[in-house]
């Protein structure tokens, strides 16, 4: 697994979301990346999953990716396929990231499963004292009790040395879930003022998610058919 970078902008603030539950992450840094202007700064090659790009408006879309947005000096880690068991092997890119960058926050966007499925609250979790609590009142409530898994589970026991925000919305079960993703992008417009229209952004997340959706499953689908060729080369 290998960091490469065309550009290295400093004192960014890094915001990361991988396809984890209900595909919160990536349908909230997809929507980041049309939203505001960003360009590509670089990628991360990563031989554990298959040797497989999606194609979208005729652009290339690799499997984890860079992005830069210079009004806000943010950094956008954009994640679509990342294979399996693979958190604490990124959670070591998305350091180095930061050390490089020079980063002065790393913001992880999060999807946990929801009680109720008609309903997206939204928690954050930090590892320094700071202005979050009020900044966030009444958009998201503080993560007192739970199971952190994935790469945010292993930037947080790594302890790096980036300050962390981790904001978690509950998503639906077994399901891409535009509305929670919508749900977390308006607490990180309320923390770090990106001037964000909520008003079109649940419908504008649901295109997002279809695109997603497909996208997801074909790597999937590459994924098992790998399997089973390695399963037939080695029985």
């Amino acid at each position: 697994m290998k960091l490469l970078l065309t550009k290295k902008p400093r004192n960014v603030t890094i915001v990361e979301g991988f396809p984890g539950f209900g595909l919160i992450g990536t349908i909230a840094t997809e929507f980041l990346m049309e939203h505001l202007e960003t360009e590509k700064i670089g990628i991360v090659e990563m031989d554990e999953v298959p040797a497989m790009i999606a194609i979208h408006q005729s652009k290339v879309i690799e499997p984890l990716s860079i992005h830069y947005n210079k009004l806000h000096n943010l950094v956008l880690v954009h994640a679509i396929n990342i294979g399996k068991d693979l958190g604490w092997k990124l959670a070591e890119i998305v350091t180095e990231l930061a050390e490089l960058l020079q980063a002065k926050e790393i913001i992880s966007l999060e999807g946990v499963g929801s009680p109720d499925g008609d309903d997206s609250r939204v928690f954050y979790y930090s590892t320094s004292n700071g202005v979050i609590a009020k900044k966030l009142q009444g958009i998201a409530n503080p993560l007192n009790e739970g199971i952190i898994v994935g790469v945010t589970g292993a930037l947080l026991a790594k302890q790096v040395k980036t300050p962390l925000v981790a904001l978690f919305a509950e998503a639906k079960i077994g399901l891409p879930d535009s509305k929670a993703a919508a749900h977390i992008i308006e607490a990180l417009d309320a923390y770090i003022g990106l001037d964000v229209d909520v008003k079109p952004l649940f419908k504008q997340a649901v295109l997002f998610e279809q695109k997603l959706r497909g996208i997801v499953q074909k790597g999937q689908k590459a994924e098992e058919i790998r399997e089973e060729k390695h399963l037939s080369y080695v029985g």
